[in-house]
């Protein structure tokens, strides 16, 4: 069996299911979710409000981890420590997050062998549904071992 990381996030995380978050595409490292156009998730100029973007960015980013590290969950519990988010241009429609782990693997995996809690980033970029691109984000991610 393997795992499914997109289904993971929607159980584990609510508010991904109440913006109706897809994923598209997980595979190591990588994902890739969509968030449909809906009028009670826009600002005051009708796109998506930018609490919705983080959220779909952020999802993203999370499935990604998850695709590359749900085996050390019985270890260690991903949390996200930081993220930064750069609006680029005004959303409209729907909007596809695409979510890539800039780590190595193996030297995160290595780290939490050692003891360390290990820290990486995950870059995300959203995108309309033709292309355009609407945002950037980059989120720091760590493995916190469980005690």
């Amino acid at each position: 069996m393997t795992f499914d990381a997109g289904a993971f996030v929607l159980q584990s995380v609510p508010f991904a299911r109440t913006l109706d978050i897809a994923f598209d595409k997980v595979e190591p490292g990588l994902a890739v979710a969509r968030m449909p156009d809906r009028a009670d998730l826009h600002n005051h100029v009708g796109g998506p409000h930018a609490g919705a973007l983080f959220t779909l960015a952020e999802s993203a980013s999370g499935a990604a981890l998850l695709s590359a590290f749900g085996d050390q969950l019985a270890r260690a519990t991903p949390l996200a420590v930081n993220a930064a988010i750069r609006y680029l241009k005004l959303a409209m429609g729907e909007v596809v997050a695409e979510a890539r782990l800039q780590a190595s693997r193996e030297e995160v995996v290595a780290r939490l062998d050692a003891g360390e809690r290990p820290e990486f980033e995950i870059a995300v970029g959203v995108r309309t549904a033709d292309g355009t691109p609407v945002s950037e984000m980059t989120v720091t991610w760590t493995l916190r071992p469980n005690r």
